[in-house]
């Protein structure tokens, strides 16, 4: 389901929602169900919608660019180290209508219920959207529709044996790939001493004939600039 499809006649379930287009004289209305109905215009005559995962952190509403993935279990990491785990993460589902060369967003949705938190202090922390996960040493089996794939590098470059429980990151950087099996990004976590550490995303698929999704800060048209965040308030 996630790709590419026809704006018209198209239709499809995703979960508990249902999604569908339907021909308005001109136009099309797009319609999304689950209890309740949400319908949009959309003033194209020919075009394509894009079905995508994105950065999740746009449920409720944009708040944050910041995701924390808090581990259910804290990791040792040994001194002077490297090693690659899999974690998980929340999927959010963004419609996008592609005409004329031009990309606009119609709908973001999730089949999970969002969480927040603050990561730091109530004066200088920042909010984030929150989830849990367990670690992995292999890829673990996940709903594509509800959580993705995250493989973390853990770098310690300490001489010391340091925990880590938790990992934030700023999803202005990430990139999601995706296929008929899964959704997928990577990370670094570079731990520089006990009690901070630095993370970025790093653009690279699990598998070569992965598609990459379209990031709505590229649709949203948002500079960015930073890559990476610092972790300064604890591991």
């Amino acid at each position: 389901m996630f790709g590419y499809h026809d704006v018209e006649g198209f239709q499809a379930e995703i979960g508990e929602y249902r999604i569908r287009t339907e021909k308005a004289g001109p136009f099309y209305q797009y319609i999304r169900e689950n209890g309740d109905k949400i319908e949009k215009g959309l003033s194209v005559d020919k075009g394509r919608l894009i079905i995508n995962p994105v950065e999740p952190v746009n449920m409720p509403k944009n708040i944050t660019n910041f995701l924390q993935i808090k581990f259910t279990k804290p990791f040792f990491a040994e001194p002077k180290s490297a090693v690659e785990v899999y974690a998980t993460f929340p999927v959010e589902i963004a419609v996008f209508i592609a005409a004329k060369k031009s990309v606009g967003i119609v709908d973001i949705f999730s089949l999970q219920k969002p969480k927040y938190t603050l990561y730091g202090n109530p004066r200088d922390g920042i909010i984030c959207r929150y989830w849990e996960s367990d670690l992995y040493s292999e890829i673990p089996q996940v709903d594509k529709y509800r959580e993705g794939v995250i493989k973390l590098r853990i770098v310690n470059s300490d001489s010391e044996w340091i925990e880590i429980s938790n990992a934030v990151f700023d999803v202005y950087g990430m990139k999601i790939y995706y296929d008929e099996e899964m959704v997928y990004s990577s990370a670094s976590i570079n731990i520089v001493s006990p009690k901070v550490a630095e993370t970025r995303f790093i653009e690279q698929p699990l598998k070569e004939k992965m598609r990459k999704a379209l990031e709505l800060y590229t649709a949203r048209r948002i500079a960015v600039t930073a890559l990476k965040f610092v972790m300064e308030w604890g591991l």
